[in-house]
């Protein structure tokens, strides 16, 4: 099935499609990455998009050790 791009809700928001540069802008503003984050992260976890968004947030919190850390505690 071709990628429609007028059609923007359902199982097309759903996926994220790395091939098509229209589609890494869009996501990439929506999850405040580059679209490189977002090759990076449909690389390891796969194309769902809530499964990206997870994949983001995890690799850009810290611990809270670290923020202790940086606090001076």
């Amino acid at each position: 099935m071709p990628d429609n791009k007028q059609h923007t809700g359902g199982q097309d928001r759903q996926r994220i499609n790395v091939h098509e540069d229209y589609e890494l802008r869009d996501w990439a503003k929506k999850f405040n990455a580059t679209p490189e984050q977002i090759k990076e992260a449909v690389q390891a976890v796969g194309d769902l998009a809530a499964d990206v968004e997870m994949h983001l947030n995890g690799t850009r919190s810290t611990t809270n050790k670290e923020r202790v850390a940086s606090a001076g505690g």
